[in-house]
């Protein structure tokens, strides 16, 4: 379905039915830790347990099912290097449609395996271009060329319907919800679910997260208009686009009583805490919703309240960035450029004066590798409260130890460490 300035009806139970064989109906489950240590009923909506593992599946199969019998003749294309592609591709084997999907040539090979598993001979994997920017230039190039139907991955109000049924799902169980939190990408979740709630449930204050590298509704929001953001911080992949969707923006300014900024280090942190307390395993933008909670705590007290979990196609390469990012952001990580005295002993005498009792050290590295005895360093050190911090500076400074703190300095943090 083509996108038009004449906004349609979005007839979610429509779509609920199209699914109905389809999607999996995922759980909504209460969580005891949250609900204890914000006082109020927590409920995740767990679509990283959908069949693909996120909710594209709804929205793409929404669309490709409302397509004419000669549209799929044709065949379908779509641009996507994550949870959409593989959305796309369960759709294509299910409705037995040629699909070709295009990626990014930097691509991990086990997004492409993933895809290809969903998608088995109906689907066809182009490499192209070093960014998705590119790729998605490709791919609408192609859909041109042969006459195939472009399905595009938020911006399209069957695809918006299709995410709309999370919605219908929550509030199917639980008729009485306070607070909704959702996380932000290109808008497509937002938009569906919103409208929904706004329809069924008009008291539900709903807020969507967007993560702080990439607040591109926050400033959409603010601007009027939807705005291009020149760099973003692609960490929270599913949730980090330049651009919102047009039409997603146009609902989103009017469902959403809010949009909230996300650190991606408290992303880390909340990754971690859920697989060790809760042995739930999601992908960055999976627990945005969840990470926005202590934002809000006071206000959700004695509330009943939804996170939707968006998604859990998490690549296992990806755990020590998140190990890393997550103890730098709760102030337990801190690295140093440490410039030794020329002179023996300089080193023993950091380690004996200036590490306090529980402090460690995880890395250690001459930037002088013709000189092992002396001269600058870089080193990592993890401490065990994030107030030990204030006693480390002072002994660097007590004993005249000639440092720079890279955690302060984005150029020279991503430039060493």
């Amino acid at each position: 379905m083509s996108t038009t300035n004449v906004r349609p009806v979005l007839d979610f139970k429509v779509a609920a039915e199209r699914l109905k064989h389809i999607a999996r109906k995922t759980p909504l489950t209460f969580n005891h830790n949250l609900s204890k240590k914000y006082q109020c009923n927590v409920y995740l909506k767990r679509e990283d347990l959908q069949v693909v593992r996120s909710y594209k599946l709804r929205g793409a199969f929404n669309m490709m099912s409302a397509l004419s019998p000669e549209q799929l003749k044709h065949g379908v294309v779509c641009a996507s290097a994550g949870n959409h592609a593989q959305g796309f591709a369960y759709s294509c084997r299910k409705l037995n449609v040629k699909g070709v999907v295009f990626m990014p040539v930097i691509t991990p090979k086990q997004k492409i395996r993933q895809t290809k598993m969903f998608g088995e001979h109906y689907i066809e994997v182009k490499l192209i271009g070093d960014t998705f920017d590119d790729c998605a230039v490709a791919a609408k190039e192609y859909t041109s060329k042969h006459q195939m139907t472009f399905i595009p991955p938020f911006d399209d109000y069957r695809i918006i319907e299709g995410q709309g049924t999370v919605g219908i799902e929550i509030l199917d169980e639980l008729a009485h919800v306070d607070y909704l939190f959702i996380p932000v990408g290109g808008g497509g979740l937002s938009a569906g679910v919103g409208t929904y709630f706004k329809e069924r449930s008009p008291n539900t204050k709903i807020i969507g997260l967007e993560p702080e590298g990439a607040p591109a509704m926050y400033e959409s929001i603010k601007a009027g208009y939807p705005v291009t953001l020149e760099k973003i911080d692609r960490f929270v992949d599913g949730a980090a686009v330049k651009r919102v969707g047009d039409l997603t923006f146009e609902i989103c300014k009017t469902v959403l009583s809010e949009v909230h900024l996300v650190p991606e280090g408290k992303v880390c942190s909340t990754i971690l805490k859920l697989y060790n307390e809760d042995a739930i395993v999601v992908e960055p933008a999976g627990a945005l919703s969840i990470a926005a909670l202590d934002d809000y705590a006071g206000e959700i007290k004695g509330k009943t309240v939804v996170c939707i979990v968006s998604g859990s196609n998490n690549d296992i390469d990806r755990m020590p960035e998140i190990k890393e990012r997550s103890p730098q952001y709760e102030g337990l990580k801190h690295y140093f450029l440490v410039k030794f005295a020329q002179r023996p002993g300089a080193l023993r005498e950091y380690l004996n004066n200036v590490l306090g009792p529980s402090d460690d050290i995880t890395r250690f590295e001459y930037m002088q590798k013709t000189n092992k005895d002396a001269g600058p360093a870089l080193v990592g050190i993890e401490l065990q409260s994030k107030d030990d911090y204030f006693e480390l500076i002072a002994r660097m400074k007590q004993f005249n130890i000639d440092y720079t703190e890279l955690n302060k300095d984005d150029t020279l943090f991503s430039y060493m460490v």
